[in-house]
């Protein structure tokens, strides 16, 4: 039988030092982490709940008027908030009520997850993650599927996110798991648009480039007439194909333009 040791550290840098011994692990809101257990994916001889680290908590705005949301703040907190719309909206269709309150934004990042839903809110509003040792942008953080620039016992302290000028996150669910087959996140800034994918590609979150140019020339569903998403490298499976997944990226695109416009 597996079993593993918990411990429950009440300050950052206990949980900083607790996560040095090589056979721990970070433990959020274990909405992914016990999932992935049980199916034993993964097996940590300890985890390191950050459940009770208040300093990791709470959502603020900073000089920049950037949204600064602590790494244990749960998507429930997040989809109460009304300084970024679009977020609090993303947070407030996360799986079922039950998930929104023990699921943190800081697990959610540092998973990364194909079909999670906060990688896309991260890289098409530019964010910053930031972690006990350093600041990283959004661009330099998603390395492909379950895959992150965090390094062994790195902890995501903090989100910090610009706020556009509009948005919008747009998802078509897999009804029992309520993942997105994909979810497409818009944000329309001073400077051009950010259009990020979720839950369509092998390799996992990506900004869809093309269709970034031609909204930010015309922010108008009417402005991806034109463009096709390859299949190539999309997931496929018994929700729907590659080729399924492709035509969902432009659709739900066109949708969060429409509604963010």
């Amino acid at each position: 039988m597996y079993a593993f040791e918990m411990e429950r550290p009440e300050t950052l840098a206990d949980a900083v030092a607790a996560l040095k011994d090589e056979e721990a692990q970070a433990l959020g809101g274990g909405q992914t982490l016990i999932p992935t257990m049980k199916q034993r994916l993964a097996q940590p001889g300890r985890l390191i709940s950050l459940a009770g680290i208040a300093e990791m908590k709470g959502i603020d705005s900073d000089d920049d008027g950037r949204l600064c949301i602590g790494g244990g703040t749960t998507h429930g907190a997040i989809a109460a908030q009304s300084d970024y719309p679009a977020l609090a909206a993303l947070a407030s269709r996360i799986g079922d009520p039950a998930v929104r309150n023990r699921g943190t934004i800081g697990g959610s990042v540092a998973n990364n997850d194909p079909s999670a839903c906060y990688p896309a809110a991260c890289l098409a509003s530019n964010a910053t993650i930031v972690t006990n040792a350093r600041e990283i942008a959004a661009d330099d953080f998603f390395l492909g599927m379950f895959t992150t620039a965090l390094e062994e016992g790195e902890i995501v302290t903090e989100v910090r996110f610009p706020v556009p000028e509009a948005a919008n996150y747009q998802k078509f669910a897999q009804p029992a798991s309520r993942f997105p087959l994909v979810g497409v996140f818009v944000a329309k800034f001073s400077d051009g648009v950010r259009v990020a994918v979720t839950g369509a590609s092998e390799g996992g979150v990506f900004r869809w480039s093309e269709a970034e140019t031609a909204l930010s020339d015309n922010f108008s569903a009417a402005a991806l007439d034109d463009l096709n998403v390859s299949a190539d490298g999309m997931i496929s499976d018994l929700h729907g194909s590659g080729a399924y997944r492709a035509h969902l990226i432009k659709v739900m695109t066109g949708r969060a333009v429409t509604a963010a416009g």
